[in-house]
């Protein structure tokens, strides 16, 4: 059903390209995070709440055909849909079927709860293409915790000392992440990031609550902030608004990252939008794939772990054609 090309996972049935790496005619896009939804293409294919944060990210004026989740469509004779991935909002398995043969693309996926995107959905498959950014038994989440409560203490017990306190986070997904954590307890605004304002503004569009924010941009004093918490990718601390921060402030990670370092910040919180360890093993169980093929850490801990439970696991090298016969259509 898929193969691996330069321009990314293929389907020469459906002649479609899943999270094409360039501009090509069908581009079939699990979310819009940056190395999985790129312009050029001639039509984009994804589910309907993730329409907004496409064209946010990559055009307003691109073509693009939605879907609910779980609503079958076809391309060239293969059936697909769409199902929840629970990674950021609108993430997306795509489900592929052609004749009786039912092929699983995962996209980036994690099975925690997170109230500002759709929970992630089991799929039956034959064949599954999962990721494993955390492929190994070293990344283990902590679960049940109340990651909003911890980040709000953390931000008052830094205001009572006199510090802003300088959160880090990349700006579609885990920035409204922490917001929607922070909903409930942010009893004043978060200061966020000129680079979450649309995509915040998507993600209301949608009905996700979030914590009350204001932008950095429309910030008008020179003057230092106090006891604030700013919500920013790192690279913040080395813009023209910098200065707003003053000489006191704490710095802290929201990422699945900090599970084995904090880089040299203040505080580590283990916030991760991917699968853990435990999460990606269980997923590929619960699909029920005869044949699995690992994305980002093929030839690791995660292959030769499936094959010891006696499944056919195989790195995403393995879908590269070794025939260049095999490119075309069928």
């Amino acid at each position: 059903m898929l193969i691996k090309t330069t321009a990314g996972l293929y389907c020469s049935r459906g002649n479609f390209y899943i999270d094409p790496s360039r501009g090509v005619e069908h581009a079939v896009i699990t979310h819009s995070h940056a190395d999985h939804a790129r312009r050029g293409s001639k039509k984009y294919y994804c589910v309907q709440s993730g329409v907004g944060l496409l064209r946010e990210r990559i055009g307003k004026n691109i073509s693009v055909e939605s879907h609910n989740y779980g609503e079958k469509f076809f391309l060239n004779g293969v059936e697909l849909s769409f199902h929840p991935a629970g990674h950021i909002l609108g993430s997306s398995q795509i489900r592929m079927q052609f004749e009786n043969e039912t092929w699983l693309a995962s996209g980036d996926y994690k099975r925690e709860p997170d109230p500002t995107c759709e929970p992630f959905e089991v799929v039956s498959c034959d064949v599954f293409v999962t990721e494993a950014t955390f492929g190994t038994p070293s990344f283990a989440w902590p679960k049940g915790k109340d990651l909003g409560k911890e980040i709000f203490q953390w931000w008052q017990d830094n205001a009572e000392q006199g510090f802003n306190s300088v959160l880090f986070a990349y700006s579609l997904g885990k920035a409204q992440r922490v917001l929607g954590v922070l909903q409930p307890y942010a009893k004043k605004p978060i200061f966020c990031h000129p680079a979450a304002t649309g995509l915040n503004q998507c993600y209301r569009e949608q009905g996700i609550l979030l914590a009350e924010t204001q932008c950095l941009s429309e910030v008008q004093t020179i003057d230092p902030l106090k006891r604030e918490l700013f919500l920013v990718p790192q690279s913040f601390l080395q813009s023209p608004q910098a200065p707003l921060l003053g000489e006191k402030f704490k710095t802290a990670f929201a990422s699945g990252w900090t599970a084995q370092s904090t880089y040299g910040i203040d505080k580590g919180f283990v916030m991760s939008d991917h699968a853990d360890w435990n999460d990606l093993v269980r997923t590929v169980k619960d699909t029920g794939a005869r044949r699995v093929y690992v994305q980002h850490r093929g030839k690791g801990a995660l292959v030769r772990h499936l094959k010891s439970l006696g499944i056919a696991a195989f790195p995403e090298e393995d879908l590269i054609p070794k025939n260049p016969d095999q490119m075309s259509f069928f």
